[in-house]
């Protein structure tokens, strides 16, 4: 029985580079690439399809499944041979870290924390615009009634209703056939020290709607008048404190103004016919809706329903009655987390 390579003189020594170490390999005479593979298997623990053997001068890169497996290394002996290949525990580690990755990658997103700020929650389920009113007679009541909201929610707006305390009843859109004349159009109105603002959301030719940012500062001068009727100093010292606040608590603009501009304060002389309004009014009743069929309401609980003909008092009722039914949501709601 011919004898294997184990069992073989050794009379070669191969000198093999890896990681920065010589390796001294000794083999029989007769032993081949194949041999010299398996014996790098057990002396690095380098499993041979992982091995890649540098050998310079030629024959160049050799790497499992040799294409000649019975090549011999005797004549390599004398050329520098480098080997290329991980350990079977850093493979391990390498397959490992893989796995771990994608478990991380499959597993869901960290919930978001259910902290409360009750008090805050509290705050803005009490200072904010308790009913939208679309004008329904108006094509896209749902577009008109989606800006309401997202003024409502305006994260700038929501600051200072806050802050001061603010609890608007009804927040409705302008006609603009209704409030413009030759000479002049108006673009808010705040009745009664803040029982209801309107706001000019569109265009003269009912083609679109105006640029938010300019309908938000129409909703900080009137917010101004729930404190003062006039345009007098004391007033446009409010309005540009109100605008300041909204630019700083909207964190959507990093809680600085969105330009350069100062705040609005119309001019004393000409406006091109474009003014906020004349001032707050008082008294009256303020029919929403009549002439039509329904009007569309929101609230902040996100519920809908007709006022249709309602007036002030109706619609005032109802935004109290909704307003109540908001902080209790709220109060059970902690309640409920503690």
């Amino acid at each position: 029985m011919a004898d294997s390579p184990a069992d073989s003189p050794a009379d070669l020594q191969l000198a093999v580079h890896h990681h920065g170490n010589v390796h001294t390999v000794s083999l029989p005479a007769a032993a081949t690439i194949a041999d010299l593979s398996a014996a790098l298997d057990e002396l690095l623990c380098i499993p041979p399809s992982h091995q890649k053997l540098m050998i310079t001068p030629k024959p160049g890169l050799l790497k499992a499944p040799f294409k000649d497996p019975s090549l011999p290394v005797a004549p390599l002996a004398s050329r520098r041979i480098v080997l290329l290949g991980s350990t079977y525990s850093e493979i391990d580690s390498l397959n490992a870290a893989k796995l771990s990755q994608r478990a991380r990658a499959r597993a869901p997103p960290p919930k978001a924390s259910r902290h409360i700020d009750r008090q805050r929650a509290q705050d803005e389920a009490t200072y904010t615009f308790t009913t939208l009113l679309p004008l329904p007679h108006l094509p896209n009541s749902q577009r008109s009634l989606d800006f309401l909201a997202r003024l409502r929610a305006d994260p700038g707006i929501k600051a200072t209703m806050r802050t001061h305390k603010w609890t608007v009843p009804v927040l409705t859109e302008m006609d603009p056939a209704q409030h413009t004349t030759h000479e002049s159009r108006t673009l808010g109105l705040n009745r009664n020290r803040g029982e209801v603002i309107e706001l000019r959301l569109r265009t003269d030719a009912y083609d679109g709607y105006r640029d938010y940012r300019g309908v938000r500062n129409t909703l900080c001068h009137e917010l101004a008048h729930n404190v003062f009727g006039d345009h007098d100093r004391n007033f446009w010292d409010l309005c540009k404190q109100i605008e300041r606040e909204v630019a700083q608590g909207d964190w959507r603009s990093g809680g600085r103004a969105l330009s350069d501009a100062e705040f609005y304060e119309p001019a004393g002389g000409d406006d091109g016919g474009e003014h906020v309004d004349g001032g707050a009014w008082t008294g009256g009743e303020f029919v929403l809706g009549a002439g039509s069929t329904t009007t569309t309401t929101t609230n902040p609980g996100g519920g809908t329903g007709g006022a249709s003909g309602m007036s002030r008092r109706e619609v005032l009722a109802r935004a109290a009655e909704e307003r109540l039914r908001r902080q209790r949501e709220v109060r059970d709601e902690g309640e409920g987390s503690s």
